[in-house]
């Protein structure tokens, strides 16, 4: 009888350990415990015992069952209390909100300019924001009277060395890198001395390009520009050039979208003229590629610059430019 319920014992805590469900568990419940179960069969058994055993075995039978019920009440008594915790939910109930964030409209105008400019083969690079004279002013044509490079504008971190106040140091340290052709956009955050406004803030972003090779013209930037302005404003823009002045192009032009004067805003934007400035571009001056050491008589090229900013506030009506650093999540969370 000893064996009996030992192997009884072993095959049920055997089969519990397997048993993964509240049905499962009353299975085995009912194969051990139940009229027709195993200790039944045992009990069955103690008539043809001797006197003297009955009542040892009989013991070993009672505490069997006490052991197996309490097993299969303990394990049972899990399902249970889950399905009284699900009794109490109402599924008809709404979830919790799970708010999803949302993507900075500089991102998301960085992104697209930088998908529009990429269908058309050009590379993303980019250079240090700390930089050298060199890089920011001197390659670039910037003689040493310039304003530009008066303390009043930009960052000095110590001398000779500043924030940059444009990407272009990213097009003079390709050009040093890289032979010709070279057809990159350096996107990235510059910063000025500038006071804080609503339409100037002292950091903001900005892309531009370069495109060298033999036989670029003018003519080659317009229609670039142009097909670029289509693509991000929509095809029914209408665009203008108008000559310019940049120290590192020649000859420089900004380009101007007709923005129109429907409303007082659009006047005041535009100053009565409907038309708005987006960028500035120029053909590579020979004076820039002698500073990266490029035979200017050999390759041409041109350059365009623009804010990020700035189109992000045309794009989306955004009149003040602090709104962009505040992080204020009424207005971010508009973005998606």
């Amino acid at each position: 009888m000893k064996d009996q319920t030992k192997k009884i014992k072993k095959d049920f805590l055997e089969r519990l350990d397997n048993c993964s469900s509240y049905d499962g568990s009353q299975i085995i419940k009912n194969d051990y415990l139940g009229r027709k179960g195993k200790l039944s069969e045992l009990y069955s058994k103690l008539q043809s015992l001797p006197r003297s055993e009955k009542a040892y075995a009989g013991k070993q039978i009672n505490d069997i069952k006490i052991f197996l019920s309490q097993k299969i009440e303990s394990f049972t008594s899990s399902f249970t209390e889950k399905k009284s915790d699900l009794d109490k939910k109402d599924f008809t109930l709404p979830g919790d909100p799970h708010p999803l964030g949302s993507i900075h409209p500089i991102t998301l105008v960085s992104e697209q300019i930088k998908d529009i400019f990429s269908k058309l083969g050009f590379s993303l690079a980019y250079g240090p924001e700390v930089d050298t004279e060199f890089f920011n002013f001197d390659a670039l044509n910037i003689k040493d009277d310039h304003p530009a490079r008066d303390m009043q504008d930009t960052f000095y971190i110590e001398p000779g060395v500043v924030l940059r106040t444009h990407t272009s140091n990213t097009q003079i340290h390709t050009m040093l890198k890289k032979d010709p052709p070279i057809k990159i956009i350096a996107p990235g955050r510059v910063y000025r001395n500038e006071d804080i406004s609503v339409r100037s803030y002292c950091l903001f972003h900005q892309i531009e390009g370069l495109y060298i090779d033999k036989n670029v013209t003018f003519g080659d930037l317009k229609g670039l520009l142009n097909y670029f302005a289509k693509e991000f404003f929509g095809e029914n823009v209408k665009t203008r050039f108008r000559p310019s002045f940049f120290p590192f192009t020649e000859p420089s032009a900004e380009m101007d979208i007709y923005w129109g004067l429907e409303t007082e805003s659009d006047y005041r934007i535009t100053k009565g003229t409907g038309w708005l400035e987006i960028l500035g571009c120029g053909m590579v001056d020979p004076e820039v590629f002698k500073s990266v050491k490029i035979d200017s008589e050999k390759w041409t090229g041109y350059a365009f610059g623009m804010g990020i900013e700035r189109m992000a506030m045309l794009k989306y009506g955004i009149h003040d430019i602090r709104l962009f650093y505040e992080g204020d999540i009424r207005v971010l969370r508009q973005f998606r």
